[in-house]
């Protein structure tokens, strides 16, 4: 009888840890306007001001956020929307969404602009749907149309496009009063402005809003314990309890401390810790349902791994005698470009020297590992190389520094001894 309850008990604990792990990696892969601001407070204030002027007064405006990859720019502006709707019952408030990654030309992004506005209306020519939108956008007054709002994801790439045309033309809408409508840009680039032909930046209304992640470490352990708790609508309230209180011991650990002061050090964004995170709480089994310091350590691990050097690690011998080969071409001639030809002499010398334990390859197996580790971006050709340079004579760059290399070499399974001598001799044996 104890053995069958022993084994309900476990399996009612294993589902409600499958919740757990449900609403947490929710939590950390989607950026949910219902989830807490952090640190971003201030730029929340003039942007839901900026919006608000737009839906409720009629206002026309143009504005940037700013910020590094994870700094909470998605979460803003998502924020600052579900308030505009439900706060200020401005559900007729119309949501335009583009992205510079899906709408990479004008074309593209003119044809969701206008499925957004007027439906699936079918015109021919570029310059018709152009023209159609122009005069829908510009028709009746803010009293009597729709305000809209359009939200440019990376913002960067739109500026890219050939004359800026749907910049051009989104910016100078703004500047009509007949219609309400606001434009504003998630960018990463600093100098995004600089971008802008004149005759664009001359109609953007030069709002910007900046995201650097101003909070200190005892606001990110806050974060991170906040991150990891169960609400109180969780359903079973003692496992919730129990899961939170581990959640404050684990923040008052000395070594957890460390590897979230080392995550901060590097990167205070959001998306950095919710990585360690993710990682950690993948860790977590029905056997040891609760997250641990040593999970917490096995991440950081795994989040600190240098991708490069386990490349490195899964090349042939031949591969890496010449990534050694390039190692010492920089060093003698202090990182200056190099082409097949020098490398392959290189190799050449020390095939030479080691003529009793190194296999002398044939040149076009030579050239086939070196072509492999341009495919693997392990060296990658210079932009100013002429294409029509011969393959032996273009000018390549090692992606690889010393350290990245012999880090690599002392993992790489069965490195043969005299490779590894060869990786750490000094010039004068060369």
């Amino acid at each position: 009888m104890s053995s069958r309850k022993s084994k309900s008990n476990n399996l009612i604990q294993a589902e409600y840890l499958s919740r757990v792990q449900r609403i947490l990696r929710e939590r950390f892969c989607h950026q949910s306007p219902h989830s807490n601001l952090f640190g971003v407070q201030v730029q929340y204030k003039h942007l839901i001001e900026l919006l608000k002027r737009t839906a409720i007064h009629g206002e026309s405006n143009s504005a940037l956020i700013i910020g590094p990859r994870g700094s909470g720019k998605t979460m803003l502006i998502n924020h600052a929307l579900k308030e505009l709707i439900e706060v200020e019952e401005s559900e007729n408030v119309l949501q335009v969404h583009l992205n510079g990654l899906l709408q990479i030309d004008d074309k593209i992004a003119l044809k969701a602009v206008k499925s957004g506005i007027v439906g699936d209306k079918v015109f021919g020519s570029f310059a018709e749907n152009l023209s159609f939108l122009l005069e829908a956008l510009k028709k009746g007054d803010w009293t009597s149309s729709c305000p809209e709002i359009f939200m440019l994801d990376e913002f960067d790439l739109f500026a890219h496009h050939k004359n800026q045309t749907l910049l051009y033309n989104l910016f100078d809408i703004s500047q009509f009063a007949q219609t309400a409508v606001a434009v504003i840009g998630l960018t990463r680039r600093l100098h995004i402005l600089e971008l802008l032909e004149k005759r664009v930046k001359s109609r953007f209304f030069h709002w910007q809003i900046h995201l650097m992640n101003s909070f200190g470490f005892p606001q990110y352990l806050k974060i991170f314990r906040e991150q990891l708790s169960l609400s109180a609508v969780f359903p079973d309230k003692i496992f919730a309890e129990k899961w939170n209180e581990k959640v404050q011991s684990l923040s008052e650990d000395r070594s957890v401390q460390e590897v979230l002061q080392k995550h901060f050090n590097v990167s205070k964004n959001l998306w950095s810790l919710h990585m360690l995170l993710r990682l950690a709480l993948n860790r977590v089994t029905p056997s040891q349902p609760f997250m641990t310091a040593a999970d917490l350590m096995e991440a950081n691990q795994l989040c600190s791994v240098d991708s490069k050097a386990n490349i490195v690690r899964g090349l042939s011998v031949l591969e890496i005698c010449l990534i050694i080969a390039m190692k010492h071409l920089n060093d003698i001639y202090e990182e200056e470009p190099f082409n097949f030809k020098m490398v392959y002499n290189e190799f050449q010398k020390f095939v030479q020297r080691r003529a009793h334990s190194v296999y002398n390859f044939e040149k076009p197996v030579v050239m086939k590992a070196f072509e492999h580790l341009q495919q693997l971006e392990l060296i990658r050709p210079l932009k100013r190389t002429s294409v029509n340079a011969q393959r032996e004579y273009r000018l390549m760059k090692l992606l690889l520094d010393n350290t990245q290399i012999m880090n690599a070499l002392q993992k790489y399974p069965n490195c043969p001894t005299y490779v590894r001598q060869w990786a750490t001799s000094s010039l004068n044996w060369l």
